[in-house]
């Protein structure tokens, strides 16, 4: 038998009855390291990304030794980057109709045979190139499907007032694993350079064994209409109306994308402008962890400061910060400064990612969170590579310094994008905890055709809804027209 979720907590009624118990007794939200639930699922994603991180570093260093190429090198993350954006929607539509316990379990399980071939016949000596592309492509594959799963599974575990926590918690986990996983990498393909793969095969184990471990349901939730199920691209399609109806995940989608865009542009000018200033190797990588460093920082502060000023002025001034570290970068003079200014760059940048996708996961019906953000993360991944190539050719045709600023330019105007788009941001001018879903795409359509197409969808009340201009996270009549980190 089903039982009913609570508006936009995604947990049951038994288990918010216990969590609201529990944050009665407390007088505030229970700790999330208290929840058993949300520590095994924290543990195995980390010990995930870590062995993510080591493998990272250690399938170009193979590359490399085997043949000597730097296109090969390139080639095989390639293929491990083309596997993932292949079936991250469909891991999403997937995650949305079928158990998500088991496509997780399944998916992380791939991986780690992947990974444990690459191991093998790494092990056995003269690996064939052929064989470790394949491979690098499966894995590739099976992480754009458990990518899918991650944030409805997620919102299960994690009651709807600590979602910023345990997003900002998530993201300062993937940092700290960015920061040990290189050096790691090193010193395990320094014993072997098998070993490095082996552990990352490992540390897929503890996902799949985690995701066994949780007690929580993590749906989807069985259809009780006693009707068939569409098939999967009328699923992408309903969570692309999802998306459509509302005007907060349609700008946090195009804004994000370019962001995410001029960033990854940053990085490569980041480790440029570095060595144009007189950084070795070791210098790049100490300057490196002192950025990554701050991104931690920020996923400590990120939550604090949207319960101390509130979401939008965190996004703000987020962005705007972020844009003048890029500036920052190209006037001062030592590689230990850019470190400095970097790492207060990266502090800024978490709380951005914090906001956009905190609001998304309250936002988003349980049944179509899969779809929708699995959408975002496609759309993000899709554009990403035009940052370096852009950034690549300004370097070369204006100077390091001048491109930098060209890329800090553009931040500041998605900054103030942002000012601009006050109505679309609407919705961060409300509490994350109380945020109301949107309707589900069937229950818009009722809600059309019974009310004229007037709907709260945000959390605000009736009257500000009123002054609400036309297409502000209003529902839409069919048919209907749809993220930032």
């Amino acid at each position: 038998m089903v039982r009913s979720r609570p508006e936009g907590t995604g947990q049951t009624t038994e288990e918010a009855g216990r969590t609201a118990e529990g944050a009665g007794k407390a007088g505030r939200p229970p700790s999330l390291w208290r929840d058993r639930d949300y520590v095994v699922w924290w543990s195995g994603e980390g010990l995930s990304s870590l062995g993510n991180s080591v493998s990272t570093l250690a399938f170009p260093l193979l590359m490399l030794h085997a043949t000597g190429s730097a296109a090969q090198a390139g080639t095989i993350t390639m293929l491990h980057m083309l596997g993932r954006l292949g079936t991250l929607v469909l891991g999403g539509a997937l995650s949305d109709r079928v158990s998500r316990r088991a496509l997780l379990s399944l998916a992380a399980l791939v991986e780690a045979l992947s990974m444990g071939a690459v191991a093998w016949l790494v092990y056995r000596g003269d690996p064939p190139v052929l064989g470790l592309d394949a491979l690098a492509l499966v894995s590739g594959l099976a992480a754009g499907l458990r990518s899918g799963v991650t944030s409805p599974v997620l919102r299960r575990i994690v009651p709807k007032e600590r979602i910023a926590d345990a997003t900002a918690q998530g993201m300062g986990r993937d940092m700290l694993a960015q920061l040990l996983g290189a050096p790691l990498g090193g010193l395990l393909y320094s014993v072997a350079r098998w070993v490095p793969f082996l552990f990352d095969a490992v540390s897929f184990l503890f996902i799949t064994l985690g995701s066994l471990l949780i007690r929580r349901p993590l749906g989807p939730d069985r259809r009780g209409d006693g009707e068939g199920r569409p098939g999967l691209v009328a699923d992408v399609k309903d969570g692309l109306r999802v998306i459509r109806r509302s005007d907060y995940l349609v700008f946090t989608l195009f804004w994000g994308a370019v962001l995410n865009a001029v960033a990854q542009g940053f990085m490569l000018l980041f480790v440029v402008i570095v060595q144009h200033r007189g950084g070795g190797p070791t210098t790049i990588g100490a300057v490196t962890s002192l950025a990554v460093a701050g991104g931690v920082i920020g996923a400590v502060a990120g939550p604090w400061l949207m319960r101390r000023i509130g979401a939008r002025r965190v996004l703000l001034l987020s962005a705007w910060l972020f844009a003048a570290s890029f500036a920052a970068t190209a006037v001062v003079p030592r590689p230990w400064q850019i470190g400095l200014v970097m790492m207060i760059g990266m502090t800024s940048m978490v709380p951005m990612n914090v906001v956009t996708e905190s609001y998304e996961v309250r936002l988003v019906p349980d049944a179509y969170l899969g779809r929708v953000t699995a959408t975002g993360q496609f759309g993000f991944q899709a554009v990403q590579w035009t940052g370096p190539l852009v950034a690549g050719v300004l370097a070369d045709a204006l100077g390091v310094e001048s491109a930098v600023l060209v890329l800090a330019a553009a931040m500041a105007v998605l900054a103030l994008v942002l000012h601009l788009a006050r109505r679309r941001l609407a919705v961060l001018d409300v509490p994350l905890e109380e945020v109301r879903e949107l309707p589900a795409p069937a229950a818009a359509h009722e809600a059309a055709a019974e009310e004229g197409g007037a709907g709260d969808v945000t959390g605000r009340s009736a009257g500000q809804d009123a002054e609400r201009g036309p297409g502000q996270d209003a529902v839409l009549t069919e048919p209907s027209k749809g993220r930032a980190g």
